[in-house]
């Protein structure tokens, strides 16, 4: 069975602004969260991309900040 990336829909990268206007933060905030290492991201050649699994686990770590907070 062979698998074409062609039919998937789903993006499985994002440039940090998709992955900022997803979020609903500016894009400054989504580079000061990626220097603070608190979002990560892959590289390819110069160009910084966040992977979705990424984005869910920085929607994780705010969940657990505002649990701790609460």
């Amino acid at each position: 069975m062979s698998v074409t990336l062609a039919a998937s829909t789903e993006r499985l990268l994002y440039r940090p602004e998709e992955a900022a206007a997803a979020l609903g933060i500016s894009r400054s905030l989504i580079y000061e969260e990626i220097r603070l290492g608190r979002l990560k991201t892959v590289r390819i050649g110069r160009r910084r991309l966040v992977p979705p699994e990424y984005v869910t686990q920085y929607i994780e770590l705010l969940k657990r900040e505002a649990g701790a907070a609460a």
